[in-house]
């Protein structure tokens, strides 16, 4: 497995990430797939810092990637059709307002997986569980800590580690995790 196009987006991203030595990690869908719960996604999510983005651009637009739009953050890998979304470190997630937990800076919150840089499992989830708690049409981010502690195992003291602002709503969702299903 891990040989569709969006794999094969974000491997060949990674590549060229790395060769112009810009600090990266992938999160999402990819990142909780890396982490131990796969779900379908037809994108790559990319946390990157303003600089980073813009020197990539730089180097690679019109050479295998496009702008999703004019002026647009996000592009689009020209070889699989495959969109990149792109958040900026510093930015907020959810509904982009300022809180407690922002997006990171990615060299100080990346871990090297199997083919790319990806979120620290700790930061993964609480940009997950801020985004979820924030933007009433995220709720998919609340759900997919749910089924990632549920596949992951993901112990109960994660919680002393992460943001005060996510703690309560971390416990809530390992506590749901927790219960047997009833057929």
């Amino acid at each position: 497995m891990k040989q569709g196009a969006v794999h094969q987006c974000a491997t060949q991203l990674a590549e060229r990430l790395n060769r112009e030595n810009i600090p990266y990690a992938i999160a999402g869908a990819m990142a909780l797939g890396a982490h131990g719960y796969e779900r379908t996604t037809a994108d790559v999510d990319l946390l990157i810092t303003r600089d980073g983005l813009d020197r990539f651009k730089r180097a690679y637009l019109g050479r295998g990637y496009v702008d999703k739009f004019p002026g647009s953050k996000g592009m689009r890998d020209t070889a699989t059709g495959v969109a990149i979304d792109v958040v900026l470190a510093g930015d907020f997630p959810g509904d982009g307002l300022p809180k407690p937990v922002a997006f990171p800076d990615p060299e100080s919150a990346s871990v090297q997986g199997d083919r790319f840089r990806i979120l620290t499992l700790p930061k993964l989830i609480e940009l997950k569980l801020a985004s979820g708690m924030t933007a009433p049409h995220r709720l998919r981010d609340l759900a997919d800590v749910l089924e990632l502690i549920r596949a992951a195992q993901v112990p109960r003291t994660l919680a002393d580690v992460l943001d005060p602002y996510v703690r309560a709503k971390f416990l809530e969702l390992w506590e749901a995790a927790q219960a047997i299903e009833l057929e």
